[in-house]
């Protein structure tokens, strides 16, 4: 018999979806071994559909993005009481993703600033006795493993095909990897930069800048050309796909298990590269570079982190 797997998106841009069908041809060999019960953004599958089939009848879900809005936890915790397995798919379910920076404000700020403060969406219509609701938005968002308990993680933005491909065939093998598992290689993407080597031993950065402030020279460390570089908080993986196209890391592969808390390891990795001798107004001018710190070092993973948000009056 086939594996039984279900595929669903929460809040996310749908990158995670398009990269099961990165995997090309041999998407085609998973098909062989797997039966699809659920895939709402590719197949006609309906709500009802998933609460017919019996608990723990689905061998995996693969749910990608985080957890914004009622609906999304309503069929996160139905996948995961109808599933063995449960696979936060991508950073935004991993950590939270970039949807997460909305846990800069509240639901009504997110409304406001998207709607200007005028017409918002009404949550309930009644036309001709019928009755039309929309899905409630949290005023925060969360992580997947916030809402319902997580297997695996697969992490990425989104996940490259290799790393897809690796998951899958640890997940159809036996015995099954560690509970809780990171499917991803456990050590920093600087370990397997092709400029790994033209990264000074001692670095000291007297400016950091945006990457469009300057031209990068395509062989040199980026960050030792004072560009912000969260490469050595970031797990490896991703086979350093920003980095071949001359663009800085900008983190979606999380931590690696030894670190809590990815923002504050990626600030760290930053603050300890300023010029030593640097006064503290010489600091905040060689910060300036760094306009939106959070957006920077927080940008995948601000719901997951010891922050988790930003305080509200």
């Amino acid at each position: 018999m086939k594996t039984k797997v279900a595929f669903y998106w929460c809040a996310s841009c749908g990158g995670c979806e398009e990269a099961v069908l990165d995997l090309g041809e041999d998407l085609l060999k998973v098909l062989q071994a797997v039966e699809i019960v659920f895939w709402p953004v590719a197949l006609d599958f309906k709500e009802k559909d998933v609460e017919a089939m019996e608990d723990g009848s689905i061998v995996v879900s693969f749910i990608n993005g985080a957890v914004r809005t009622t609906d999304q936890l309503k069929m996160a915790r139905l996948l995961r009481k109808k599933s063995k397995l449960v696979v936060a798919f991508g950073v935004c379910a991993q950590a939270g993703g970039i949807p997460g920076l909305a846990n800069l404000t509240n639901a009504k700020g997110v409304l406001d600033e998207a709607y200007g403060g005028t017409v918002t969406p009404q949550p309930e219509f009644f036309d001709h006795g019928h009755r039309l609701t929309l899905p409630k938005l949290f005023d925060s968002v969360f992580a997947l493993d916030r809402a319902i308990p997580v297997d695996y993680y697969v992490p990425g933005c989104p996940p490259s095909p290799k790393i897809v491909a690796e998951a899958f065939q640890a997940l159809s093998g036996d015995p099954l990897p560690p509970p809780g598992a990171v499917l991803a290689p456990d050590h920093s993407m600087c370990e397997e930069c092709p400029r790994r080597d033209t990264h000074p031993e001692e670095l000291s950065v007297e400016r950091f800048q945006r990457v469009q402030e300057r031209v990068l020279d395509t062989a040199q460390c980026i960050l030792a050309q004072g560009v912000p570089c969260l490469g050595p908080a970031t797990r490896a993986g991703c086979g350093a796909r920003c980095i071949n196209g001359n663009m800085p890391c900008t983190g979606c592969f999380g931590p690696t298990s030894r670190v809590r808390d990815f923002g504050a390891k990626a600030l760290c990795s930053i603050a300890s590269i300023v010029g030593g001798a640097a006064s503290a107004e010489e600091i905040d001018r060689i910060f300036d570079g760094i306009p939106d710190p959070v957006g920077t070092f927080y940008r995948y993973s601000l719901p997951a982190s010891f922050l988790e948000r930003k305080g509200l009056e």
